[in-house]
């Protein structure tokens, strides 16, 4: 007797949500943090300054992005209790109409009246609020607001970015930080770019193109900054 076996499909989309998100913090933290080392470098600052501030910027954009993740996802999940909240009480007082209301649902996926009242009542029964939690708010387990992991994640991509110029300026001669660090975070960046457009599923040259010429425009700037207002 042949025995069925059941399986777990994997999927790239999946990891695309937050390969996507990390990408883009990396990107922040490599953009950001190497601009300011290369504009304080350009100010003729000491190796020990410009260390410093390298070091500042990666704490400070760390903290910052993890402290505006965690605001914006608790407000997230503070909404998301509420609905939950609002849907216990609709269930509780009109049971019928949840019924009528998640068949509607069903009905405008493709299943005929008849069906589409079966499906809902079978569902309903067997775990009311997480059915209309799921078909109805769009809302499950895997998309929950997780406000410190968000900003866990949010901290650690740009600090995985942020490191790279810190630690250039770090490796690279007094008299020539501002170019080593330039380097490094436009190397960073294209690489960053094209990993972007892959996660999306574009194609990588233009995107790559895109992110090194912001990176060369921000280099640029932040050191003619520092060159006019540098002692």
């Amino acid at each position: 007797m042949s025995r069925l076996r059941m399986h777990a499909e994997h999927h790239a989309v999946e990891k695309l949500g937050w390969l996507r998100a990390a990408v883009l913090g990396a990107n922040d933290g490599t953009l950001s943090t190497g601009s300011l080392i290369v504009g304080v470098a350009s100010a003729h600052a000491s190796h020990g300054g410009i260390l410093v501030a390298g070091l500042s910027a990666l704490v400070a954009g760390a903290l910052s992005m993890a402290a505006g993740e965690y605001v914006s996802v608790s407000s997230q999940a503070d909404s998301e209790q509420a609905d939950l909240a609002r849907e216990k009480r609709e269930l509780a007082t009109d049971w019928n109409g949840e019924v009528a209301e998640l068949a509607g649902i069903y009905r405008r996926r493709g299943l005929d009246e008849a069906l589409a009242r079966q499906v809902a009542v079978a569902l309903m029964q067997h775990d009311a609020i997480g059915t209309h939690a799921r078909d109805e708010l769009g809302l499950s387990d895997a998309t929950a607001a997780r406000p410190f992991q968000a900003a866990l994640a949010s901290a650690s991509a740009f600090s995985s970015g942020a490191i790279l110029p810190v630690l250039a300026a770090i490796l690279t001669p007094a008299p020539y930080v501002s170019w080593g660090v330039s380097i490094i975070s436009i190397l960073a960046l294209a690489a960053l770019g094209a990993i972007g457009a892959v996660a999306g599923g574009a194609p990588p040259l233009r995107p790559t193109l895109r992110v090194t010429f912001w990176g060369l425009v921000a280099m640029i700037v932040t050191g003619g900054i520092g060159q006019v207002f540098g002692v």
